[in-house]
């Protein structure tokens, strides 16, 4: 018998839930043309429903063109989308870098799916209340699982596991132990900052001081960069401090800076103009992520390949493929180092 995706507690009226529950299932392909739905009678037994609220849903179902009657025999399925994948994509925060993987990950799907966008702001509560309204309406939930705040009221990790195998794809960070084979295009921050010093050790030969400057507060930025960071430093015997911002920082020669924040990187570059020390020579400066105004400063940058990471999280999907990919991360060399 067809199971409803129904909640009797839940505040939407139940002939509703009934409506939503057909038309969801039509779009995911669990219903399909001609499938024969339960009676209005079977349906009110099973789920303790008066007759009159399932006949509402019926005839709306019916009006709408999703369903019809056939006379003697029972409702059955009319109208069918799914040639069209439902994919509900949740990022943790919206940026210009969030913006690329989304229409990357848009541009490889084309037309063979329709995706819904939420923002859970790291928090495991948002993330838990979304979830609870949007599981069983999908056939792919696509997870950005950066979680700082909450972590005290919600196990995120449970709501991942709730999530039906084979229907979660896991975007920008791997949560390795869930307990389901889980699709995975991550970066790894601490690796991946480790591997991007190493690569431009040459340049920081230079340097007898390293300051990575990692906001904490209001920021969210994964504590593995950090780790990262400390490896480095700690393998090829660098000073090293890991401050907060720039503003109060007072230049010395010998110094080179590893940048996440834009704010920290102009506010830097003001404060090494006001003194006689030469950018690249007697001060250092290596960014996180590219942009325009970065190469037309001859910044040196370091950078996931945001695009990658939507491309490939798209065609491994549309592929059924369960695999983990680190995505590409790179460096550009310009005159900062």
């Amino acid at each position: 018998m067809y199971k409803l995706q129904f909640k009797p507690f839940d505040k939407t009226p139940k002939y509703k839930q009934i409506v939503q529950s057909v038309i969801t299932d039509i779009e995911r392909g669990v219903l399909k043309r001609e499938d024969q739905l339960p009676s209005i009678s079977e349906l009110s037994a099973e789920y303790y429903l008066a007759r009159d609220t399932v006949e509402k849903a019926y005839r709306e179902l019916r009006a709408r063109g999703f369903i019809v009657s056939v006379q003697g025999k029972g409702y059955y399925v009319q109208a069918t989308d799914a040639s069209k994948l439902k994919i509900l994509l949740v990022f943790n925060k919206l940026s210009s870098y969030k913006k690329i993987i989304y229409y990357s990950f848009l541009n490889a799907l084309g037309d063979r799916a329709t995706v819904d966008l939420q923002i859970h702001h790291h928090s495991a509560s948002l993330f838990q209340d979304i979830m609870e309204k949007s599981l069983g309406k999908y056939n792919y939930y696509v997870i950005m699982p950066h979680f700082t705040q909450d972590l005290d009221k919600v196990d995120f990790k449970t709501i991942l596991n709730n999530i039906p195998a084979g229907e979660l794809v896991l975007l920008d960070k791997d949560i390795p132990d869930l307990k389901h084979p889980t699709l995975a295009v991550f970066q790894d921050f601490d690796k991946d900052i480790f591997g991007a010093l190493e690569g431009v050790q040459d340049l920081l030969a230079k340097y007898h001081r390293l300051v990575l400057v990692l906001p904490s507060v209001g920021n969210n930025y994964p504590v593995e960069i950090g780790w990262g960071f400390r490896t480095f430093c700690a393998k090829h015997g660098k000073e090293f401090s890991i401050k907060e911002n720039a503003m109060n920082e007072v230049l010395e020669a010998g110094t080179a800076y590893v940048v996440v924040e834009t704010t920290d990187l102009a506010e830097l570059i003001k404060k090494v103009r006001q003194t006689p020390f030469l950018l690249g020579r007697e001060i250092g400066i290596l960014s996180f992520n590219t942009s325009t105004l970065k190469e037309l400063l001859g910044i040196t940058v370091i950078s996931t390949d945001f695009e990658a990471m939507g491309q490939t999280a798209a065609e491994m999907l549309l592929q059924g493929r369960r695999d983990k990919i680190k995505n590409p991360f790179y460096t550009i060399r310009r005159g900062s180092l």
